[in-house]
């Protein structure tokens, strides 16, 4: 797990865990920031909490666009955040404006596994918005987590390995 050719971060800037529902970015997330002993933001709670609705009522009431401006917003406003581990949103990476502030703000990781593993992981869990589309949405956001700077394959590895491996590489990239 090598960084990439100019890919020097500041190491207190942000660590950015991008990816697709189910691959952990949450789980990982929150072990790296207490690693590290830096806060930890999940980005979808975050717009929660700021407009006291769940994401699935947002996307209930029509509101996915509203939605996603907030993520854009957000994006705008993370690149300001120092020792933080943020676990983006699913989509937060897939406008290009968004995916070059993030990757301008910090160390941007995806975290990502095979869509078998992935349904597995989901296969009880109905409470996230766009559920049923599951597959129509890994085929349009894969490319997008593809051009991710740096990878992390989740499917055979615990929590602590891949939080270990994020580690590592904010340690090679700083």
């Amino acid at each position: 797990m090598r960084p990439r050719t100019g890919s020097r971060i500041s190491a207190s800037g942000p660590i950015l865990l991008v990816g697709f529902m189910g691959t952990g970015k949450t789980t990982i997330g929150k072990l790296v920031a207490e690693k590290l002993g830096w806060r930890f933001i999940d980005s979808d709670r975050l717009i929660e909490q700021r407009v006291g609705k769940s994401i699935a009522e947002l996307f209930a009431e029509g509101s996915e666009a509203h939605f996603r401006q907030m993520e854009a917003d957000l994006c705008v406003e993370i690149a300001g955040w120092r020792q933080t581990v943020v676990a983006t949103g699913g989509g937060m990476v897939i406008p290009p404006a968004n995916f070059e502030r993030l990757k301008a703000a910090g160390l941007l990781i995806c975290l990502n596994a095979p869509f078998e593993h992935i349904m597995a992981r989901l296969a009880d869990d109905t409470e996230r918005p766009l559920h049923s589309q599951l597959a129509e949405l890994w085929a349009v956001r894969a490319p997008h987590y593809a051009a991710v700077p740096h990878q992390i394959d989740t499917a055979k590895m615990t929590p602590y390995t891949i939080s270990e491996s994020v580690i590592e590489l904010w340690r090679l990239t700083r």
